[in-house]
């Protein structure tokens, strides 16, 4: 937290983050929808060169504007590059399977991340894991195979990608939130931006033969990037501002967005089972986030209370 923000009240830091936050979805879920789109065009790989490409340029002109050197902080190095490495294998694992999976379906097991995070918990944080907290993580895992379930339309590979996803972007959280505070948005951007080109020039081999895309989708692409930097930048500024757990529980517009998208935009809409699976993942993921959200939410009303 910087000395600016320590002078706020806490309630007024917390609706902030929200705010924040949610303009990172929107923007997160956009890309995802254009993702989509261009993935059934051309190569992923390629899609995610231009896409880290060009986070990758924002990243040079907002590291220039600030005046932060390129330099690894010693003390957090590891963490800074791991979690490069964790968006980058979530960039890559995601728009794969997004070649061969409806959107709608495939963020639905996407956001099986804060499930896994529960259910890791007590080997990567130390923490004790509640029965409530297992029930709801062994739901999430009923709805997914609702989703997945033998005989539905969803291949096993790109299922098995979007799981990768998943677990990549559980690690991402934890380790944004543990860098909050100790290093520099614009660092925390940057590092992470170049992890995540070089992931992408490292994978190029595997899409073939490359054809260099037409002026509209080679805007659309650009598009994709400069939606992924201001929706991975406004993330690290809403985690420094407050915990994740707290703004959990809007992640679920993400997935209500692409149920949309998936309907409106692309005309795949999920079967009963899937929808109910998909609704199954939301609820599971609610029960574990909505109790501290409401805790900050009765905080703030007791806050405002106060200064009355």
């Amino acid at each position: 937290m910087t000395s600016a923000q320590a002078g706020r009240p806490a309630h007024a830091l917390w609706l902030q983050a929200c705010g924040i936050f949610l303009c990172a979805i929107v923007a997160l879920a956009t890309l995802d929808m254009l993702a989509k789109d261009l993935v059934a065009r051309h190569p992923a790989p390629l899609v995610n060169l231009v896409r880290y490409g060009t986070v990758l340029l924002m990243a040079v002109v907002l590291m220039q504007r600030s005046g932060t050197p390129w330099r690894l902080p010693a003390a957090h190095c590891r963490t800074l590059l791991w979690r490069g490495v964790m968006l980058g294998t979530v960039g890559l694992s995601f728009m794969q399977a997004l070649h061969t999976m409806p959107l709608a379906e495939a963020t639905a097991i996407y956001f099986l991340s804060p499930l896994i995070i529960v259910a890791l918990s007590p080997w990567l944080l130390g923490e004790q894991v509640r029965t409530a907290q297992s029930q709801a993580v062994l739901a999430g895992f009923i709805g997914m195979l609702l989703i997945v379930r033998p005989g539905a339309a969803l291949p096993l590979v790109g299922t098995v990608l979007m799981l990768m996803a998943a677990a990549a972007y559980a690690m991402l959280q934890i380790l944004t939130r543990r860098l909050a505070g100790k290093v520099s948005s614009q660092e925390q951007f940057a590092w992470t931006a170049l992890v995540c080109a070089v992931m992408t020039c490292l994978s190029l081999p595997t899409a073939g033969r490359l054809a260099w895309p037409d002026a509209r989708d080679l805007a659309l692409m650009a598009a994709v990037g400069a939606l992924s930097g201001i929706g991975q930048y406004l993330l690290i500024k809403a985690f420094q501002k407050a915990p994740a757990s707290s703004l959990a529980p809007f992640n679920y517009f993400h997935l209500l967005l692409a149920v949309l998208f998936s309907v409106l935009v692309f005309g795949q809409r999920p079967d009963a089972i899937a929808l109910l699976g998909i609704a199954v993942i939301a609820c599971a993921g609610l029960a574990l986030s909505l109790p501290v959200f409401r805790s900050q939410w009765r905080a703030m009303l007791v806050a405002r209370g106060a200064s009355r």
